[in-house]
């Protein structure tokens, strides 16, 4: 059997799923694991990791029983489907930005019948060919997960088309690229960015998808009222740099 995900294990029982956003290395990765999260979200679209560090990530999270999902770059197909292949556990498609762009990322990362994904099996997530192609393609359309961010606001008038697309297991609100995007960066008061957020998860309620975005344990009771079951808490670059700040700040106040 294809290893499970954890993350829509949570999902489907109607729980709410933790994720770390890791910037650093897998050492990162692994104290995430061990702390318990679901779930760490690895950047291929801002960072410079070479795919032997992505694999390094993905053995990290397996070993602590926790699902990686890969934010990609965007362009061929075999940007989306590596990071499947090497086992992680999904794929978050930044800036998706109408239905046709949705319907061409379910074609490329979904399997016969929901999409033309190109078939290899002999990776991680195919146990190196010893799990029958049959069940490969099964398994991997079923424990598999494939995320749209929505970033900007063009897609929002193809929102509620998108999310009914087969295939699509969660569309991510990205509220940071959407202040840019309006011309009002980092105003998370501003309305457009609150109707926006509203808007999306209603609109995955509605067609049965679970939302996404980023939070904290601040206003984590406030996204899970609005549907948010899925929620970034925070990433490893803003706690280190927090702490090596507050040392320095203590030296300074005792030398």
């Amino acid at each position: 059997m294809m290893r499970k995900s954890r993350v829509l294990k949570k999902l489907r029982s109607g729980g709410v799923v933790s994720c770390l956003k890791v910037n650093l290395d897998a050492q990162a990765t692994e104290i995430a694991g061990i702390s318990g999260f679901d779930c760490v979200w690895i950047d291929r679209e801002h960072l410079a990791d070479d795919w032997s560090s992505l694999r390094s990530h993905i053995w990290a999270a397996k070993s602590n029983d926790m699902d990686i999902v890969v934010r990609t770059t965007r362009g061929c197909y075999s940007n989306y489907i590596k990071p499947l292949e090497l086992d992680a556990s999904g794929v978050m498609i930044p800036h998706v930005m109408n239905l046709e762009d949705a319907k061409s990322i379910v074609k490329m990362t979904r399997f016969q019948p929901l999409g033309l994904r190109a078939v290899d099996g002999g990776n991680a997530d195919g146990k190196y060919t010893m799990l029958d192609p049959n069940e490969y393609v099964k398994q991997a359309n079923n424990e598999r997960f494939v995320i749209l961010q929505i970033e900007d606001p063009e897609p929002l008038e193809d929102l509620e088309e998108i999310a009914k697309l087969e295939g699509i297991d969660m569309l991510f609100f990205g509220p940071g690229d959407f202040s840019h995007a309006i011309g009002d960066l980092g105003n998370w008061e501003n309305p457009r960015i609150i109707e926006a957020r509203k808007n999306i998860a209603e609109v995955c309620i509605r067609n049965n998808k679970f939302a996404g975005t980023v939070g904290s344990i601040n206003n984590l009771e406030e996204l899970i009222g609005l549907g948010y079951k899925f929620i970034s808490l925070g990433a490893d670059v803003v706690g280190h740099a927090n702490y090596c700040r507050q040392i320095i700040n203590d030296f300074s106040n005792k030398t």
